[in-house]
């Protein structure tokens, strides 16, 4: 009786099948890698927007800019005031007091001047634009007595497309990106009292 030896070890066709697995789960890791890095580019732009946010709602509260004069001060004569990329009317470094001030400085902080690599600013979001709007007016007249709203705006551009942001009422960046897909925005409401205000 004749005996055929037993085969051992991996047949070439085995073997490419194995590759062929490997390679493929190897493509699927990049493209999970390459997506884990903008999502993680588009968390560090809106963890930005927000310190850039809060910035200015803070700059708001400590100016508390209650009358219609102060008011209009902050925000380009009572409409909007923009700072960031786009902006103009800036120069460095910032001099002055009160609004002026603190807008001046709030623009260079959208163009990232808070951290450079060689001499280029690298420390905000990709097209950062800041507005403060005046939404309601102060009014101190008796029996009324209505605080100034300020609606601040801090918008950037993202790396993917998300909701459509057209016919969006916030128009702080509208336009700026290219596609208003890729136009991100967070937003806050300050209300300013008038302190010597009585009902």
């Amino acid at each position: 009786m004749l005996r055929f030896p037993v085969a051992r070890g991996f047949t070439l066709l085995e073997v490419l099948i194995a590759l062929l697995i490997t390679a493929f789960g190897l493509l699927g890791l990049a493209g999970l890698m390459s997506r884990m890095q903008v999502a993680e580019t588009e968390g560090y732009g809106r963890s930005e927007a927000n310190a850039l946010l809060w910035n200015m709602t803070e700059r708001l509260y400590a100016g508390a800019p209650s009358t219609v004069a102060a008011a209009n001060t902050y925000t380009n004569g009572g409409g909007t005031a923009t700072a960031g990329t786009g902006a103009s009317g800036y120069t460095a470094p910032c001099t002055g007091t009160g609004a002026a001030l603190d807008l001046c400085e709030w623009n260079f902080s959208l163009l990232g001047a808070s951290e450079t690599r060689s001499s280029a600013n690298v420390g905000a979001m990709a097209g950062a634009r800041g507005c403060v709007t005046l939404v309601a007016a102060p009014d101190p007249t008796i029996g009324i007595c209505h605080p100034a709203i300020y609606r601040v705006t801090v918008a950037w551009q993202g790396m993917v497309d998300s909701a459509d942001q057209t016919g969006n009422l916030n128009t702080c960046g509208a336009n700026q990106f290219g596609d208003e897909k890729r136009r991100r925005m967070v937003s806050e409401l300050v209300t300013i009292g008038s302190p010597g205000c009585t009902n």
